[in-house]
């Protein structure tokens, strides 16, 4: 399909996908009522303000309550200070500088190319995605947390890595699974970056055990272990290795336990390629999709750190497929195993996110920077003397390909069109369905 050669074409081809856009997530659970910044904003304000204890806070006629390490609600303290539909408005802009940051870093910039025609479409793209979605309207804090960590994936990539660390530290003390790029750095043997990380996580976790010192040792003593604090496992929300595992009535943890080995296992051999020839894009995407799976529960929302794994295909020439998947992932195509995970359909559909995910881990092409790019241009003057014959040419050095072109990159992706999931009318509650909340919805894990 050739786009339109006039703006005024251009702008009607945008209004139209905005349309078709705003049409389809009105028919799919979308909408959560900012569920988990009210968490938040309830616990934080009822510690600050009511003398409340920040774990024994409870979301109104819900058993939900704070989940996170003390830091984040340390870090979440300015909260205090505004109303609710302020802190709304807030977190909303946060997220779309956040998402902002993320696409630049992922395209090398190279969305300034696209011009407003491309990045608008870009933008509609961006939105069909569900764990955008889904990080959007419940508040939640996983886009920051990305862009923290990819700000250190360019500073190990550009060499710039005084700093490197930095980032992942903070992510770690503010939510535990990012924890694991900690060990990406010590496997990539880059020490002083995992030092970098780990300090900077024990002085976050220490200024909260400073300011707020019964919450703390409450959360690494009590709340931390009590899985029932963050919901059930066999939720169909929960796109992780164990969540698959429950959803078929594996309750043995033994069992999830050697399936974790498996993947880092795997994990630990495809990064270790990776940074072998110095691919960073491609070693921090396999480790975010490893985080998505080992961790006990990856809710939808979590899946944003399949974003960069997506990226690398498209840098890597593979943009339908990239395309493809992420098409997929708009479809909200899980939820139609809401009510029910059982028999064939509902191991291979319920955990469509979650096989996604491991495909990604097991094909993902990266460690391939060496073969990507050929000698580097060399320029030449008419006054600049013709190289002694004696004198053997220095041998180019390979990098890292040069950043990607075209209106795919500014989205991760080919084109993609909206897929059909089922048919739901957006509510407030935390599972986005028409029918009562669940015994354990999706919360902030």
């Amino acid at each position: 399909m050739t786009p339109p050669s006039t703006d005024r074409g251009r702008i009607l081809l945008v209004l139209a996908v905005a349309a078709a856009v705003t049409a389809f997530t009105a028919t799919v659970p979308l909408l959560r009522d900012w569920f988990d910044l009210r968490v938040y904003y309830g616990a934080v304000d009822t510690w600050v303000h009511h003398g409340g204890r920040l774990y024994d806070y409870r979301v109104p006629g819900t058993t939900y309550g704070f989940t996170y390490p003390p830091f984040a609600a340390v870090a979440m303290l300015p909260m205090a200070l505004v109303g609710l539909r302020t802190a709304i408005v807030l977190a909303l802009l946060l997220n779309l500088a956040g998402l902002a940051l993320i696409v630049h870093l992922l395209t090398d910039g190279a969305w300034r190319r696209l011009g407003w025609f491309g990045c608008a479409l870009g933008a509609c793209l961006l939105a069909l995605f569900e764990p955008l979605r889904d990080t959007f309207s419940f508040g939640q804090v996983n886009l920051l947390l990305l862009a923290l960590v990819l700000i250190d994936a360019r500073l190990l990539r550009t060499g710039h890595d005084r700093w490197a660390g930095v980032g992942i530290g903070l992510a770690a003390a503010v939510k535990l699974t990012p924890a694991v790029f900690i060990g990406l750095l010590l496997l990539a043997g880059r020490r002083r970056a995992a030092a970098t990380a780990a300090v900077v996580a024990c002085a976050a976790t220490a200024v909260a055990a400073w300011v707020a010192p019964g919450a703390s040792r409450f959360y690494w003593t009590r709340a931390l272990w009590d899985t029932g604090r963050v919901g059930r496992l066999d939720y169909v929300s929960n796109q992780s290795l164990q969540g698959v595992l429950a959803r078929l009535g594996v309750t043995d943890h033994a069992v999830w336990a050697c399936v974790v080995l498996v993947v880092l296992a795997v994990w630990a051999r495809r990064t270790r390629r990776a940074v072998a020839v110095g691919d960073w894009p491609g070693a921090f995407a396999l480790t975010g999709l490893t985080a998505c799976l080992v961790s006990p529960i990856t809710w939808v929302h979590h899946l944003v750190w399949v974003l960069p794994a997506l990226a690398v295909l498209v840098r890597a020439g593979h943009p339908r497929t990239a395309g493809a998947l992420y098409a997929v992932m708009c479809t909200s195509v899980v939820w139609l195993w809401f009510d029910d995970a059982s028999g064939i359909d509902g191991f291979l559909g319920g955990n469509t996110y979650a096989w996604i995910t491991l495909g990604l881990l097991l094909r993902l092409p990266v460690g391939q920077l060496s073969d990507e790019r050929g000698p580097l241009p060399r320029s030449t003057s008419a006054t600049a003397p013709a190289p002694s014959a004696a004198a053997p040419e220095m041998a180019p050095v390979s990098g890292h390909p040069g950043p990607p072109s075209g209106a795919t990159t500014a989205a991760t992706g080919a084109a993609w069109g909206p897929g059909r999931g089922r048919t739901r009318s957006p509510s407030s509650d935390p599972t986005g369905a028409t029918r009562p909340a669940a015994p354990n919805p999706q919360s902030s894990s």
